[in-house]
């Protein structure tokens, strides 16, 4: 498995904890990528932390079976070379799953969102506000449905929920690199 901007790490290293897959995370930050091998070795895991651009991932071809982003997407500079190479580096049958907030979440489902979390009321104002600045830069189902269209990618599948996205794109067998 791929993590693509895997930030600290922590998603990444609770996969390779339940020891099903070999994990694998790509990150632009190089103080992420630090943080992200020191917070795997506090917890005994083996991930594979490095350093790179979702745009031009330093994997081979058919590289991985799954590969994960969450929450980043919307910072790619150039999100339709990172969808390109997500499918690069899928082996045939594999799965890209990228999941965001999207840029059409109402303000209300940020506030029940918000109001779930049990934050105090300053936390829960600052949340509110971060998550409605964020959401400018996200994307709509719409768009999303776009970029996946002009991919390599021809399995696709959105599901829009509260104030998230979750895009499932699937690498058919003998799909073109």
């Amino acid at each position: 498995m791929l993590e693509v901007a895997p930030g600290p790490g922590y998603f990444a290293i609770e996969v390779a904890r339940s020891g099903r897959f070999h994990v694998t995370g790509l990150d632009i930050s190089r103080s992420f990528v630090e943080i992200a091998r020191e917070n795997a070795g506090r917890a005994g895991v083996g991930v594979d932390f490095r350093l790179g651009d979702a745009a031009r991932m330093p994997f081979p071809d058919r590289s991985f079976d799954l590969v994960v982003c969450q929450a980043a997407f919307k910072n790619f500079a150039r999100p339709q070379s990172a969808i390109e190479e997500m499918h690069r580096v899928l082996r045939d049958g594999g799965t890209a799953v990228i999941q965001d907030l999207r840029r059409d979440a109402p303000d209300a489902a940020i506030d029940e969102e918000v109001r779930g979390m049990g934050l105090g009321p300053v936390n829960a104002f600052t949340t509110r506000r971060t998550l409605r600045m964020l959401r400018r830069r996200a994307y709509t189902g719409a768009q999303f449905e776009r970029l996946a269209a002009a991919s390599s990618f021809r399995a696709r599948e959105l599901e829009v929920s509260g104030i998230g996205i979750e895009v499932r794109l699937r690498r058919g067998p003998g799909t073109a690199t």
